[in-house]
């Protein structure tokens, strides 16, 4: 068996291989599809595609927390787990998490990543901890969104929120809670930054290029 059938992708000179893809297609079961034969054989096709964009989010974000000397389970370069693992190891579920969906409804490849790599939100976590938001940013979403922080008594009279200070939660008691809603927004987008770094230099094996890339002929474009 040649090597590219062994492994889906090369990550930074690791090799992910073909089972941690098909332990997560094993967790996240496809749903029953009615259409002809052909349409199913490429939607299972997109499916392993998608699959492997998971798994390679989450080996980059292991190897990424690896780096930066961050710990927990699940959190090893490399490791494969046996096919059809349904613990952390390899991006199949943890916490029980399961997904029937398929993938065009699941939504982002990101999202799902965070579902089912420990790596993946502890590196998110670790990002949104990161962030410094300036006291002017705080201050200025206070003020450009009172009708968040209007009072219980404001709000059962309908009080306008830009008519009166008074009427508004005190800036000090709720700054704590508008600080860790910049940060993670923050953190978001950091994390978003580092993904499409990251994975720039992944190579990817036959059969398993992003879904949506055009050298493939089923390829289609879905975040």
């Amino acid at each position: 068996m040649s090597d590219h059938e062994h492994h889906a992708a090369t990550v930074n000179g690791t090799v992910v291989s073909r089972d941690r893809v098909n332990a997560l297609l094993e967790a996240v079961p496809a749903r029953d599809h009615e259409a002809r034969p052909e349409a199913f054989a490429r939607a299972e096709r997109q499916r392993r595609r998608w699959a492997t964009q998971v798994v390679v989010v989450d080996e980059l974000a292991r190897q990424a927390c690896a780096r930066r000397g961050l710990s927990g389970p699940g959190l090893n370069p490399g490791t494969a787990p046996p096919r059809g693992a349904t613990s952390h190891d390899g991006a199949a579920p943890d916490e029980q998490r399961t997904v029937t969906a398929s993938p065009a409804e699941l939504g982002s490849i990101v999202a799902v990543a965070l579902a089912h790599s420990p790596a993946a939100r502890t590196l998110l976590e670790q990002l949104e901890r990161e962030q410094l938001i300036p006291e002017e940013a705080l201050y200025d979403y206070y003020d450009r969104n009172r009708d968040r922080f209007l009072t219980p008594e404001a709000l059962s009279r309908g009080a306008d929120p830009f008519s009166e200070t008074s009427d508004l939660l005190p800036y000090d008691q709720v700054r704590e809670g508008i600080a860790g809603e910049l940060r993670r927004a923050a953190g978001h987008r950091a994390f978003f930054d580092w993904l499409d770094q990251a994975r720039a230099d992944v190579v990817y094996a036959p059969g398993h290029e992003h879904p949506g890339d055009p050298s493939h002929p089923d390829h289609e474009h879905r975040h």
